[in-house]
């Protein structure tokens, strides 16, 4: 069964920067394109950024120039690389494959922006 772990996560302030990573236990990343998710507080699960297994990336428009994901299939690892944080960002965030056929979610990782 695929395992995802994600870590990275903690209370920043607003402009600062996060790292996050996903470790995929097996095969999965090695062919199927990966995303990034966020939950906030009250609201639907939503897409912040996706990356094919050839390396094309994709993201929500709230992300887009201050985040940047990446691959690396020989750590078996995703990463959200995640730059001038705002409170809205705010949100636990998850990985898992891209599109409708989701494997089991991991626990996520709470990132917190506050001053």
């Amino acid at each position: 069964q695929v395992q995802l772990v994600e870590s990275g996560g903690g209370l920043v302030q607003p402009g600062g920067s996060l790292r996050l990573s996903c470790a995929v236990s097996g095969t999965l990343l090695r062919t199927n394109a990966m995303a990034w998710y966020r939950q906030a507080p009250g609201k639907q699960r939503e897409l912040v950024a996706l990356i094919t297994s050839g390396g094309s990336t994709n993201y929500a428009d709230s992300a887009k120039g201050r985040f940047t994901i990446s691959r690396d299939n020989a750590k078996n690892t995703v990463y959200l690389q995640m730059n001038s944080l705002k409170p809205d960002d705010t949100a636990v965030y998850y990985c898992n494959r891209a599109g409708p056929f989701s494997v089991s979610w991991g626990q996520g990782t709470q990132v917190t922006v506050s001053s």
